[in-house]
């Protein structure tokens, strides 16, 4: 099936098998391998991606969904000033260690910024549940976005 995609700003268009995973896409066709897998069922938020500016888990989504789409990956985020002082407060807030789960948590984190309405600094652990983190026990990493967010 053709599939069409913009992907961190650029135009995509390939075949695809129907049963293609979005993270299978991203990785193993267009070697954006950002996008980690974890779990591959959707529960650590290692794949995270941004959907249209919605954060979707690429492992449980199929590439022909995204068709028509806009994703932005981590290594979409590289002139994007939000990402850029959202990697500023986990760096000072000790929010990184091994790095496996981080590009779930900024694709995350910057999703929750530009929700509309704005998300409640409050909710930052609830609304973040959905990524796991190994190493640091979200303490560092709630807090940097919690500061992060305002």
């Amino acid at each position: 099936m053709i599939c069409r995609l913009t992907v961190n700003g650029t135009p995509w268009e390939g075949d695809v098998p129907p049963r293609l995973t979005l993270a299978d896409l991203l990785r193993d066709h267009l070697q954006l391998t950002g996008t980690h897998l974890g779990c591959e069922q959707g529960v650590c938020g290692a794949c995270t991606v941004l959907c249209d500016g919605e954060a979707v888990r690429s492992c449980l989504m199929l590439a022909v969904q995204a068709d028509g789409r806009s994703l932005t990956t981590v290594e979409g985020l590289d002139a994007d000033p939000d990402a850029a002082a959202l990697r500023d407060a986990l760096v000072a807030g000790r929010g990184l260690q091994c790095g496996f789960c981080t590009p779930g948590f900024l694709l995350s984190a910057l999703a929750l910024r530009r929700a509309d309405p704005p998300v409640d600094p409050a909710r930052v652990p609830e609304l973040l549940a959905g990524n796991i983190c190994r190493c640091t026990g979200y303490g560092p990493i709630v807090a940097a976005v919690r500061a992060w967010l305002g």
